[in-house]
């Protein structure tokens, strides 16, 4: 069913569950990635190390589609990318998102012990489209 980003797909959204992100591999093929999430009005927000190979599509082709499932439900929302790469930026949405998922203590670990060692990508999905699923 394709809807939009009504409340409760909001409310569905806003829950810490994880996200299969699908790109474009340069030869067509889908590339997908499990990742944090956490949607900031029609956008999106994901981070990601830069170099990796979902970094590498998005560059070259923006279109993207992002898959959340839980209790037999899932919402796909379908777009283009915007790629941050300023660090102060990638750097306080990656800790950000860590603390959604683990917490304030294990964020901060994890920001000093292995994302500030990294170079991160902010990536900005403008959602175009939504369709629900029921899972059966």
């Amino acid at each position: 069913m394709i809807a939009d980003l009504s409340e409760n797909v909001r409310r569905f959204l806003a829950q810490p569950n994880f996200a299969v992100l699908a790109t474009i591999n340069a030869d067509g093929t889908p590339q997908q990635t499990v990742l944090w999430y956490e949607i900031q009005g029609e956008t999106v927000l994901m981070n990601t190390a830069g170099g990796r190979l979902k970094d590498r599509n998005l560059r070259r082709d923006s279109r993207a589609s992002l898959c959340v499932t839980a209790d037999g439900q899932g919402v796909t929302l379908r777009g283009r990318v915007e790629l941050i790469d300023d660090q102060p930026i990638a750097q306080a949405d990656i800790h950000r998102l860590a603390v959604r998922y683990n917490g304030a203590e294990q964020a901060d670990e994890q920001s000093r012990d292995q994302f500030t060692r990294e170079h991160r990508i902010t990536i900005h999905l403008k959602v175009e489209g939504v369709v629900l699923q029921e899972i059966q």
